[in-house]
C-alpha cells in the first residue's frame, strides 16, 4: 500500500508548493529592523554558524530517520489520507498550506502542512501577536489556544495532535528535515534573529525536538532558541530516542486538553482578550 499511496500524496503536496511559491515579499516588522545592523555586521564573519567542515549531520541520524519513516509507513500513509478527507470536508479550499522555511545552515526549502485555517484568514494578526511576545519576552502561547476564530472546525485537534505536520515526512525523506530537531523557522523570523540566535540552524530541523517536549508554549522566544542551540551542541542517538518517546505523551496531553476545552463562545472571548492585550501594549508603545 505505501508504494501506491505515496506518489499520490507526494504529487498533491508538490501542487500545493507550486501555488505558494508565488507569494510576494513583505515588509519587515520593527523588531526585525532593529536586528538588521547587528546581523549584517556579523554575516561576513559567519558568527552564529559553524565552520563548513564541522557540525556535519551524523550518519546515524539519517539512518534513524529512514528507518522510522519506513517502519511507520503503514500508519502515517493511511492517516494522511484520512486527514486529507477531513480537511476537504471541513472547509473549502486547498488541503495543504505550504511555506518557505529556513533549514540546516540557512538553506531554504518548502514545507507543507494540512491547512488548519480558513481561506483568506488574516495572517497579520498572528504576526503582530508573535512579535509582541518576542519583544516583551512573554511565554509563546498560541492564538489558537485562546479560541482563534480563523481555525477551521477540525483545525485545533489537528494542531494539538500534530497530525497537521504529517506532510513534512516527505521533507524527511528528501533529507531537508529530520524526525528530531528544531522546528524550521520562517524566512521572516530568521531575518530578525540576532547573531547568537542563528546558531539554531546548526542542526537539521525536525518534526519534534528538545523544545517541544520541554515547555514549548510555556517558554519565551529566547528560551526556545537556547533549547534548540543546546540540542544542536549535544545531539546524540540517546537524546533523539528520549525526545521521540516523550513526544507521544506530550501530544496526548495536548490532544486531551483540546477535547476538554471550554465552549467555543468562551474561547472566542479569550481570543479577543488576547488581541486586545496586544493592541494595548502596541498603542502604549511598550
Amino acid at each position: 500500500m505505501p508504494e501506491t499511496l505515496s506518489p499520490i500524496l507526494h504529487q498533491a503536496i508538490l501542487d500545493s508548493v507550486a501555488r505558494h511559491r508565488s507569494d510576494g515579499l513583505r515588509e519587515q516588522p520593527a523588531w526585525q529592523q532593529q536586528n538588521r545592523d547587528a546581523e549584517a555586521d556579523c554575516a561576513a564573519e559567519g558568527i552564529g554558524l559553524e565552520d563548513e567542515d564541522s557540525g556535519l549531520v551524523p550518519n546515524w541520524k539519517r539512518v534513524l530517520d529512514i528507518l522510522l519513516v519506513l517502519v511507520a509507513s503503514p500508519i502515517w500513509l493511511p492517516l494522511m489520507l484520512v486527514v486529507m478527507l477531513v480537511v476537504r470536508l471541513s472547509s473549502p479550499g486547498p488541503i495543504f498550506y505550504c511555506q518557505e522555511r529556513v533549514g540546516y545552515r540557512r538553506k531554504r526549502f518548502m514545507i507543507c502542512k494540512f491547512r488548519t485555517m480558513k481561506i483568506d484568514a488574516d495572517t497579520h494578526t498572528h504576526e503582530s501577536y508573535f512579535e509582541t511576545l518576542v519583544r516583551e519576552g512573554l511565554p509563546m502561547t498560541k492564538l489558537d489556544l485562546a479560541g482563534d476564530p480563523r481555525i477551521i472546525p477540525c483545525g485545533r485537534f489537528l494542531r494539538a495532535s500534530g497530525l497537521d505536520e504529517l506532510p513534512q515526512i516527505f521533507n524527511i525523506m528528501r533529507g531537508e528535515m529530520s524526525v528530531v530537531g528544531p522546528r524550521p523557522c520562517t524566512v521572516r523570523e530568521f531575518e530578525g534573529y540576532l547573531p547568537w540566535q542563528q546558531s539554531r540552524v546548526n542542526a537539521v530541523p525536525g518534526l519534534t525536538g528538545y523544545w517541544q517536549v520541554n515547555g514549548k508554549n510555556r517558554t519565551t522566544f529566547n528560551q526556545m532558541i537556547e533549547m534548540d542551540i543546546f540540542y544542536a551542541e549535544h545531539m546524540s542517538l540517546a537524546l533523539d530516542l528520549k525526545i521521540i518517546l516523550k513526544t507521544f505523551s506530550v501530544l496526548l496531553d495536548q490532544t486531551f486538553a483540546i477535547v476538554k476545552r471550554v465552549p467555543a463562545e468562551t474561547s472566542s472571548g479569550a481570543f479577543d482578550r488576547s488581541l486586545n492585550g496586544v493592541a494595548r501594549e502596541q498603542g502604549a508603545g511598550v
